[in-house]
């Protein structure tokens, strides 16, 4: 007799149902239970809204997590950089699998890089944290640029470009990995000139907390170094008290010598959207042990941010 299926919840985006197509297949191996993808449509995915003007990518995360606590699916699958920081009380982040390249892509017509893009050039990008480095990375190098917020999918965001209403797009490169777009990339940014969000390029699979087999089973996913990383890139988001859709990016490399991993150095950036003012600085230190570790590691280096500056230029702190 053929076990129940899992229900795993989903946004109904071409890119969610990827990405949750991917866990479901690797969930089925380790239990060995059939995995049913269960389509939510969330207000984020319906509102033609700009994120902040709807609470940020959270709106993505709060209709999984309502199907979830009513027990319409077993678990679901998110963004790690959509989830709130706060930790939900009914639900458990059971499994991190290993990060997708963490990069933002430049997405121009004929293969153009960020350096040469011609002047003038419109930058479409619906993050507050990638206009702010885009801009200051243009005021730097003298780059002649206007960034233009959008919305929508990959497919909808790339138009824009083939259509000729922007000279290019800023997306993830994960993302594309993951919708099979990524040869459309015409400019990988380094994180030298853009941090991630943090968590970008990870996923969060999420349980309800009083399921502790599926928590167990679930957990086989579950890669260290990537949980150890995004606990301190957002433990950094959450003692900034910025929300998801705040101009911040993150990012904790782990430092190997050979195939031996040495460090953790963490790096955070805020500024102005226009790219005028911004904070960035970095910490590097043993790989925290423990889940405690990660996110003091986080909490210092926002600390060190707030002390030179960094609340002032949040705009409104979300809480």
């Amino acid at each position: 007799m053929t076990e129940k299926a899992l229900r795993l919840g989903t946004r109904r985006s071409k890119l969610a149902m990827a990405q949750s197509g991917q866990v479901a297949d690797a969930v089925s191996q380790v239990t060995g239970r059939p995995v049913e993808l269960v389509e939510i449509t969330t207000y984020g995915d319906t509102s033609r809204e700009h994120l902040a003007q709807i609470g940020g990518t959270g709106v993505f995360v709060a209709a999984l997590r309502e199907a979830l606590l009513r027990g319409e699916v077993d678990f679901a699958v998110h963004s790690l950089k959509d989830i709130p920081t706060a930790q939900h009380p009914g639900l458990v982040l059971a499994a991190v699998p290993v990060r997708e390249d963490f990069r933002d892509v430049i997405v121009a017509r004929e293969a153009t890089k960020l350096t040469d893009l011609p002047n003038g050039a419109r930058i479409g990008t619906g993050a507050p944290r990638r206009m702010a480095q885009l801009n200051a990375y243009a005021r730097a190098h003298g780059l002649d640029i206007e960034t233009v917020p959008i919305r929508g999918n990959v497919d909808t965001r790339i138009s824009f470009v083939e259509r000729g209403e922007l000279d290019a797009v800023v997306l993830a490169a994960a993302g594309l990995n993951r919708v099979g777009r990524i040869d459309e990339a015409t400019d990988f940014l380094s994180p030298d000139v853009m941090l991630p969000a943090p968590g970008q390029g990870a996923l969060a699979v999420e349980a309800p907390a009083g399921d502790p087999d599926l928590i167990a089973a679930l957990a086989e996913l579950d890669d260290p170094f990537t949980r150890i990383a995004v606990t301190a890139e957002r433990s950094l988001l959450a003692a900034l008290e910025a929300g998801c859709s705040a101009p911040v990016g993150a990012l904790a490399d782990l430092l190997a010598e050979g195939q031996v991993v040495k460090e953790m150095r963490l790096r955070g950036v805020v500024g102005t959207t226009d790219g005028a003012t911004m904070v960035q600085l970095s910490t590097t230190g043993p790989v925290p042990e423990t889940h405690e570790q990660a996110l003091a590691l986080g909490r210092d280096l926002a600390t060190e941010m707030l002390a030179q500056g960094a609340a002032g230029l949040m705009g409104e702190r979300a809480h």
